[in-house]
C-alpha cells in the first residue's frame, strides 16, 4: 500500500516538474519577455534600472511602455522613470527634438534617415548609461525593440555601439483577406479584420498586430485581398480603414488597399474603366482625395490586373503602364504609390507560362510613373517550393521593383508542415541576375543600389489569422519573423535569424537552440525533396493540398501538373533551352549560359530547364531516375529525424506548444510519405525502371492515390466549387 502511495506521489512530482514551465499558447509571438536566468539577472539589472524618457509623443510613449513591459518581464522588476540619469544603468531614449539630453550627445542621427537608430553604451554625467536614439520617433521605437531583443537573446550590454538603418524603404505585409473574413490561402483561422464591428470596436488584437509588426520594422500593411472587392473603396469601409490607420500610425504602420480596376463601373456608376477615359481618371482622383481626407498617410494601392480573371487595362486595349499610371497620377499629389503586380496568369497561354510576365512587362521599362512599383514574385511561376529567380529582376533598370514572397505556405504543406522559409528568402535575395556583371543580386535590385532607384520595397503574403498563435502553427511564426528581419536587412543570414527566433520564442539553452535551428535549416530542403525534387514544379492537386503529378484535363493546361513535369516514357522535365521554349533567353547571357549547360546548371534546377532521359547521368554517377527516388525518400527521412529531434526537447518547452508541434510533425511525416509514394507510383508507370536497391516501393498502387479526394481544404478561394481532380 505504501509503495503505491509513494509511486503516486512520484508521478505527481514528475507532473509538477513537467508543468514548471508556464503553459503558453503562442499569442505572445517573439515578444514574450520571460525572466532571464539568475546568472544574467545581476548583469542586466545593473544596466536597466531607470528609463530617461523624452518629451512624450504617441510613438515615444509606446517605446517607453515597451521598455517598462520588457524590462519588467525580463528582470522581474519594472524600471523607474526619471528625467535625468541619477545612477548607473539608466536607459535614455529619444530624438534631438524631443530630448535636450539626446541633442547634447552629438550622435549624428540625421544620417540614419527617418527610421534608423543607434544603441550606445557611454558615460553621461558620471554615470554609465545606454542610449537608444534616432532622428525620428519611429526610429526610437524600432531601436527599443532591438534593445529588448538583445536582452532576450542574452547579448552582453557592455560596449554597445549599434547603428541600424533599413536598406529597403517599404516593408509590407499583403493580407489576402476578404471582407467576409475568409482568407485566400490562409491556414490560421479567419481574418483578424472584423469589418462588421469596425470602426466602433477596435479589437485589442489589432494593437498586438501593429506591435508585432513594429518589432520587426514592418511599416506597411495591405488589408484586402488582391482578388478583392470594390466595396472596400466605398465610404463605409474607408471609415473602417481610417480607424485602423489611426491605431497603427504610432507604430509606423501605414495602410494600403487593393484597387479593383473596374471599381468606377461597380461603385462609381460609370460605363467604362478605360484608364485613358477622362471621366475614369477624374473618378480615381476624386477617390484618392476622399481617402487622403480620412487617412493623410495612406500608402497607396496594390493592383492585380489581367491575372486569373481579374479585370485590367488590356480589356480596353491599353497597357499595364497605362493602367498603373492612371492610378499613380491620382495618388501622386498625396505621396502615394501604386504597387502593380507582375503576376499575369491567364487564358492567353503561350508556349511557356514562365515567359508570360517578362514578355508583357519588360518592353514597358521606363514607361511607368515614378510612383509606380512593379511587384514581382520571387520566381516566374507561383511561389513553388523552389524556383529560379524571376527574369524580370535585372531586366527593367528604369522601373522600381518590389520582391513579393509568400509567407503563408500555399505550396509547402499549409500550416501543419514545419518549413522554415528563411533559406528560400535568402536564396532569391542572393541570386545573381548579372544585369550589370557579377554581384547584381536580387537584393541589390530591390534595395535600389544596383540601378539607383530611390523607391524600394518588399512584400510578403501574410500567414496571419485569428488562431491564438496567429499563424496556425508555432514554427510558422518564424516565417513572419524572418520576412521582417530580411526586409529590414536583406544581407542577414537565415541561420542567424533562425537562432535569434528560437532564442526569443522558446529557450536560450545552447542544446535546445542548436537542435531546433538544425531542424529549421533542413526543413525547406526536406519539403523540396518530398514534393518537387530536382527542379520539378507545381506537382500539387488542384487545391494545392497533396501530390498529383498525374493531374491533367484542367481548363488551362498550365494549371496541370503534367504541363510542368512533361514526363513520358523517354524522360522528364520542361525544356526551356533554345531547343524548347527558350525561356532561358529572358535571363542575362551569363545566367542563361550556365543554366543551359548540363555540366554547369545547379542540379536542384535541372528539371526546371531541361527535359532529360530517365537514364541521364547525374554528377553523383546515378541516373536521374535513381536520384529522384533518393531525393523523395531523403525528404521523408529528414522529417522523421525532425520528429525524433523534437521529441528530445520537451524539457525546454511548455507542454501546450510542445504537444502541438509534436502532432504537426506526425502529420508532416505521414504526408511526406504520401507525397513520396504517390509521386513514385506515377513516375513508375512512365519510366518502367526498377527502384534503386534498398528503396521500398510505394505502399499502394497508383489508382489508390489518384482516387483520394479532399474537396474542402482550407484556404481555397471563397465561392469556389469543391475540386478533387
Amino acid at each position: 500500500m505504501l509503495s503505491g502511495v509513494v509511486r503516486a506521489l512520484c508521478v505527481v512530482g514528475a507532473l509538477l516538474a513537467c508543468t514548471a514551465i508556464r503553459a503558453e499558447d503562442g499569442y505572445d509571438l517573439w515578444l514574450r519577455y520571460r525572466a532571464v536566468e539568475t546568472r544574467w539577472l545581476e548583469a542586466y539589472r545593473k544596466s536597466a534600472v531607470e528609463i530617461i524618457a523624452a518629451t512624450p509623443s504617441a510613438t515615444l510613449e509606446l517605446a517607453k511602455s515597451e521598455l517598462v513591459r520588457g524590462l519588467g518581464g525580463l528582470l522581474g522588476t519594472a524600471p523607474a522613470i526619471a528625467s535625468i540619469p541619477t545612477k548607473d544603468g539608466s536607459v535614455i531614449i529619444g530624438t534631438p527634438r524631443s530630448s535636450q539630453l539626446i541633442g547634447r550627445l552629438h550622435l549624428d542621427l540625421e544620417q540614419l534617415g527617418a527610421e534608423g537608430y543607434v544603441i550606445r553604451s557611454l558615460i553621461y554625467g558620471g554615470h554609465r548609461v545606454i542610449v537608444i536614439a534616432a532622428d525620428q520617433d519611429i526610429g526610437v521605437l524600432y531601436g527599443t525593440f532591438n534593445f529588448l531583443r538583445l536582452l532576450q537573446t542574452r547579448h552582453t550590454l557592455q560596449n554597445l555601439r549599434l547603428s541600424s538603418t533599413p536598406r529597403i524603404g517599404r516593408r509590407v505585409l499583403d493580407h489576402w483577406d476578404n471582407l467576409d473574413r475568409t482568407v485566400e490561402r490562409g491556414y490560421s483561422g479567419e481574418s483578424i479584420w472584423d469589418w462588421h464591428k469596425l470602426p466602433d470596436y477596435l479589437d485589442p488584437r489589432y494593437t498586438d498586430y501593429a506591435r508585432a509588426c513594429a518589432s520587426l520594422g514592418i511599416n506597411g500593411t495591405v488589408l484586402t485581398n488582391v482578388n478583392g472587392s470594390a466595396v472596400s473603396l466605398t465610404p463605409p469601409y474607408l471609415h473602417k480603414l481610417a480607424a485602423l490607420a489611426d491605431l497603427f500610425r504610432p507604430y509606423g504602420l501605414r495602410v494600403y488597399l487593393t484597387a479593383r480596376f473596374t471599381a468606377p463601373i461597380e461603385i462609381g456608376a460609370l460605363n467604362t474603366a478605360d484608364p485613358l477615359d477622362p471621366a475614369v481618371r477624374s473618378w480615381w482622383r476624386a477617390k484618392a482625395d476622399e481617402i487622403y481626407a480620412l487617412i493623410p498617410d495612406f500608402g497607396g494601392f496594390l493592383v492585380k490586373a489581367h491575372s486569373e480573371g481579374q479585370p485590367g487595362p488590356q480589356d480596353y486595349s491599353r497597357t499595364h503602364a497605362d493602367g498603373a499610371n492612371m492610378l499613380a497620377d491620382a495618388l501622386a499629389s498625396h505621396g502615394g504609390i501604386v504597387m502593380w503586380r507582375a503576376f499575369v496568369y491567364s487564358q492567353d497561354l503561350a508556349d511557356d507560362r514562365a515567359k508570360k510576365a517578362f514578355r508583357e512587362f519588360a518592353p514597358l521599362d521606363g514607361k511607368f510613373r515614378p510612383n509606380v512599383m512593379l511587384q514581382v514574385k520571387n520566381g516566374p511561376i507561383d511561389f513553388q517550393p523552389r524556383e529560379p529567380f524571376h527574369p524580370l529582376f535585372g531586366a527593367m533598370p528604369k522601373t522600381p521593383m518590389m520582391l513579393e514572397v509568400q509567407i503563408t505556405k500555399e505550396y509547402l504543406g499549409f500550416a501543419t508542415h514545419l518549413v522554415y522559409l528563411g533559406p528560400l528568402f535568402e536564396e532569391v535575395l542572393h541570386s545573381d541576375t548579372y544585369a550589370r556583371g557579377e554581384g547584381s543580386t536580387v537584393a541589390r535590385v530591390i534595395d535600389g543600389s544596383l540601378f539607383g532607384n530611390s523607391n524600394t520595397g518588399i512584400a510578403g503574403v501574410a500567414n496571419i489569422g485569428s488562431d491564438r498563435n496567429w499563424t496556425g502553427s508555432h514554427f510558422d511564426q518564424a516565417n513572419w519573423f524572418a520576412f521582417g528581419r530580411l526586409a529590414w536587412d536583406p544581407t542577414l543570414r537565415s541561420r542567424d535569424i533562425a537562432e535569434e527566433w528560437v532564442r526569443v520564442t522558446f529557450s536560450n539553452d545552447p542544446g535546445f537552440v542548436a537542435s531546433a535551428v538544425e531542424m529549421m535549416m533542413g526543413s525547406r530542403e526536406a519539403a523540396v525533396d518530398y514534393m518537387t525534387p530536382l527542379g520539378l514544379a507545381h506537382q500539387m492537386s488542384a487545391s494545392h493540398y497533396g501530390p498529383a503529378p498525374w493531374l491533367t484535363g484542367r481548363p488551362q493546361d498550365d494549371s496541370t501538373s503534367t504541363y510542368f513535369n512533361r514526363a513520358d516514357a523517354q524522360g522528364i522535365g520542361f525544356d526551356r533551352t533554345a531547343a524548347g521554349s527558350n525561356a532561358l533567353a529572358q535571363y542575362a547571357p551569363a545566367v542563361a549560359a550556365r543554366f543551359a549547360d548540363l555540366d554547369q546548371i545547379p542540379e536542384r534546377l535541372l528539371l526546371w530547364f531541361h527535359h532529360v532521359p530517365w537514364d541521364h547521368q547525374m554528377r553523383s554517377g546515378r541516373t536521374v531516375w535513381d536520384e529522384l527516388i533518393i531525393d523523395y525518400t531523403r525528404g521523408v527521412r529528414t522529417v522523421a529525424n525532425m520528429r525524433h529531434t523534437w521529441s528530445g526537447l520537451a524539457r525546454w518547452v511548455d507542454s501546450e506548444r510542445f504537444a502541438q508541434v509534436s502532432a504537426f510533425l506526425a502529420i508532416q511525416e505521414h504526408e511526406a510519405k504520401w507525397w513520396r509514394d504517390a509521386s513514385i507510383a506515377y513516375y513508375l508507370t512512365l519510366s518502367q525502371r526498377p527502384l534503386p536497391a534498398g528503396y521500398e516501393a510505394p505502399e499502394h498502387a497508383l489508382q489508390y492515390y489518384e482516387a483520394l479526394c479532399f474537396p474542402y481544404v482550407p484556404g481555397t478561394a471563397p465561392g469556389a466549387s469543391p475540386v478533387c481532380k
